[in-house]
């Protein structure tokens, strides 16, 4: 994807500092994020992982990559979380440090997907906790799919309470502003 900074992030910047999205989230990515998720095909969380991976520079590689946490209700529907299988490859590839433990889902919050855009801010609010010091540590958050920003941003304010001093959003897909 092209980099583009939107009017809204120039208006009321994220607690992110950069996000890094592999391809925008349509046909076919649509249908193997899916796939992944709810069908759990997980020998697409590899090949998922290869795409982000194509577009990570090595010369910025982060001290930490944290995935994005699932409540423990979630976690039991799904038996899996996919930000963990598709971290776990970059980390792999990369050498960076993976902490899956870091970070907590302290509230069982209304699926993002069905939120008009205006409430996912309000709907994710203090639903994460994270124990450990980031002083000063460089960390990439890993997620399947970026539509509003609001779940990586809230998680990227508590990283940033435990002493994080850059944050960067590494996605699979994102849903750019405007689009369907």
């Amino acid at each position: 994807m092209e980099a583009r900074v939107c009017g809204a992030c120039l208006a009321r910047p994220p607690a992110f500092d950069r996000t890094l999205a592999a391809v925008n989230y349509a046909f076919p990515i649509d249908a193997l994020l899916h796939s992944l998720k709810y069908r759990t095909n997980l020998a697409l969380a590899p090949v998922l992982a290869d795409l982000l991976l194509a577009h990570i520079d090595g010369a910025a590689l982060p001290d930490f990559i944290v995935p994005m946490p699932l409540h423990p209700v979630r976690l039991r529907e799904r038996g899996f979380n996919q930000a963990i299988e598709i971290a776990r490859r970059i980390s792999k590839k990369t050498g960076v440090p993976l902490l899956p433990a870091l970070c907590r889902r302290v509230r069982d919050t209304t699926s993002q997907t069905g939120l008009p855009w205006k409430e996912r801010e309000k709907n994710i609010r203090n639903a994460f906790d994270c124990e450990g010091k980031l002083n000063g540590k460089r960390i990439a958050l890993v997620d399947d799919v970026m539509t509003t920003g609001a779940t990586l941003n809230e998680l990227a304010r508590v990283l940033r309470k435990c002493g994080a001093v850059h944050i960067s959003a590494w996605v699979v897909a994102r849903t750019l502003p405007g689009t369907p």
